[in-house]
């Protein structure tokens, strides 16, 4: 857990709402905060194939969580940040970084994407409610 936390390698990856692979921008939702920790905490503790949670406080929004990959049974940690951006929307961001130092071709950043496929169908989110983090909104725009 302590890499994760510690910050990345080249075994890792972080979402960032600018990032050019769009499996890394992160989420911004029109959806209630609570709706989206319950999906994340579903997914995380079990409804991910090979994902546990290890530790969850709805209150600073963390989720903390281990998977096992499935070719070597090497292990990564997850750390997912859920809260609320300076708009009241909710913000969804996901480190991923391997207990190993060896290269992990990818890994991190497929099961960040994935997460964020399921969460979005868990969410029944439609395409409005997916926000782009990087545009001010119209409202804010007009002013």
């Amino acid at each position: 857990m302590k890499g994760i936390l510690s910050g990345l390698t080249e075994s890792g990856a972080a979402t960032d709402p600018a990032s050019p692979d769009a499996r890394l921008v992160g989420r911004t939702y029109a959806i209630p905060f609570d709706s989206v920790w319950n999906a994340s905490m579903r997914l995380a503790d079990g409804e991910m194939r090979g994902w546990s949670v290890m530790s969850a406080d709805d209150l600073a929004g963390v989720i903390v969580a281990t998977k096992k990959a499935l070719l070597f049974g090497q292990g990564d940690d997850v750390k997912i940040d859920i809260g609320l951006d300076e708009n009241a929307q909710t913000r969804v961001d996901v480190v991923s970084g391997s207990h190993s130092r060896r290269p992990d071709l990818r890994r991190n950043r497929r099961a960040i994407g994935r997460f964020f496929r399921k969460l979005d169908r868990s969410l029944e989110a439609r395409p409005e409610q997916i926000l782009d983090a990087t545009r001010v909104p119209a409202w804010i725009e007009s002013k």
